[in-house]
């Protein structure tokens, strides 16, 4: 909460706009059959729930995002969780072949069930950046990178709280394809990963992601979107075989 109150602080305080601007809001209701993080399963083979709210302040690039996680089973009572992140996002190079969409933004992880101590709570800050121009076709290539470390000095001493930082790195393209079947394109993604030192000593090839998803406009600014996607599964201490999921996911913006 002091992560959201400052982020609001911080963004508000700069700007001079319109009287007409105002907050956009966006709720999100996303069900993941599996939930893949960084090509690890964050449940097992059970699915997840995601509930989240994302406000962008003034259309000036800052926002902050709230996301609670918890599965569909049981089992997983201790690992349900609270994620905020604020973030900044924009573009730099506009009308240059080479014009490039970022976002930056960092993340901390509370989990309500567990003492913070044993929780495995990280700071987590995610570089995104995207050139739409950059390739013929459509296709646009994307590259994000996660640096992740620990919530506090001495979590390495505590039980269940050891979290060596680290890096991953994710390569991907998307494409657009049009059909007359569809309302909107459907969205052809894929990724590899990378994993730089996070959780352990793996310096390896982690992981390839590949994907097809699409929306539907139900009006009034609701719009649906399945996806499915598989991954190959490279390094076995990240993940020990290759799954294949979907998300749907319900998405209303005002």
């Amino acid at each position: 909460m002091i992560l959201l109150v400052a982020a609001l602080l911080f963004s508000i305080a700069p700007l001079t706009r319109a009287a007409e601007d105002k907050i956009g809001v966006t709720l999100d209701l996303t069900y993941a059959s599996k939930w893949l993080t960084k090509g690890a399963q964050g449940y097992q083979s059970d699915g997840a729930l995601f509930k989240t709210i994302d406000l962008d302040f003034y259309g000036t690039g800052f926002g902050v995002k709230t996301t609670h996680r918890n599965s569909t089973s049981s089992g997983h009572v201790d690992k349900q969780r609270f994620d905020y992140r604020p973030y900044y996002k924009g573009v730099m190079f506009d009308g240059q072949p080479y014009v490039t969409n970022y976002n930056l933004s960092v993340g901390y992880e509370h989990y309500p069930g567990l003492a913070r101590h044993r929780s495995g709570t990280t700071w987590e800050w995610i570089f995104a950046f995207s050139w739409p121009q950059l390739l013929a076709n459509g296709i646009v290539p994307r590259y994000t990178a996660h640096y992740e470390y620990a919530a506090g000095t001495d979590y390495t001493k505590q039980t269940g709280a050891d979290i060596p930082s680290g890096w991953v790195h994710r390569f991907g393209l998307g494409y657009d394809i049009e059909t007359t079947s569809l309302p909107n394109p459907l969205h052809l993604s894929s990724e590899v990963g990378y994993y730089d030192g996070l959780g352990g000593q793996v310096h390896d090839w982690a992981y390839a992601n590949i994907g097809l998803s699409t929306s539907f406009d139900l009006g009034k600014g609701v719009r649906l979107i399945p996806a499915v996607y598989h991954q190959i599964s490279m390094d076995k201490s990240i993940n020990d075989d290759d799954v294949t999921y979907v998300m749907l996911s319900m998405r209303y913006k005002f």
